[in-house]
């Protein structure tokens, strides 16, 4: 792609860096933004680099909040004894538009894959044994995607957390195998979390 200014060029490169987003869509965004009023480009980069400077990660559930701790965490009216495992903050946005669930969260920042160099070490595990351990959690729900990462990942909490007075459960599977739990439509994943079942059973049908 011949580009007739380098500027033009290095704008180009750098949202074409975007997951999803190819070249061509990356030049059609940028020459939109062109066409705006300057503020209007302003307001978009004072917005992303306002974000990236303050945002933080809540020091409980490790979602990405705008306070040391999110106001899930924060809200007494949420059900602290239960905690609902996801991969990332999106799939915490999910299952909240779903209105089905009143526990709280637990991010672990990704899932257990060897051949992406990702081993336990590099998630949240650690910190939701600990909170098992010591706040008296009386439920954790698996609420992973249902893939071969996802099912290692619970696999390898639950013998985490087998010798810990708690109960486990995993998302019934009205969510087709192989799916991300943010694309599932908000009926489909609010039934999977109200008739989940217990995680010993998922063991014994896969």
């Amino acid at each position: 792609m011949e580009f007739s200014s380098k500027l033009l060029e290095k704008a180009v490169q750098e949202v074409a860096q975007l997951p999803g987003i190819g070249k061509r869509t990356a030049l059609r965004l940028v020459l939109y933004l062109l066409k705006q009023p300057a503020e209007q480009t302003l307001f978009l980069t004072d917005a992303l680099q306002n974000m990236r400077n303050n945002i933080k990660f809540c020091t409980s559930c490790h979602t990405i909040s705008d306070f040391d701790v999110c106001e899930i965490c924060n809200n007494p009216s949420r059900n602290h004894k239960t905690i609902c495992v996801v991969e990332d903050v999106r799939d915490v946005m999910a299952i909240e538009n779903t209105q089905q669930y009143k526990g709280i969260y637990h991010v672990l920042g990704g899932k257990i894959s060897p051949i992406d160099g990702i081993g336990p070490s590099q998630l949240t595990i650690t910190s939701l044994v600990n909170k098992v351990k010591n706040d008296g959690i009386e439920e954790v729900i698996f609420a992973l995607s249902s893939t071969m990462e996802g099912d290692t990942t619970n696999f390898y909490i639950y013998k985490q957390l087998k010798d810990f007075d708690v109960k486990t459960s995993t998302i019934a599977r009205g969510i087709s195998v192989g799916d991300e739990l943010e694309y599932a439509d908000e009926v489909t994943l609010g039934r999977s979390i109200v008739y989940r079942i217990p995680f010993e059973n998922s063991l014994k049908n896969s």
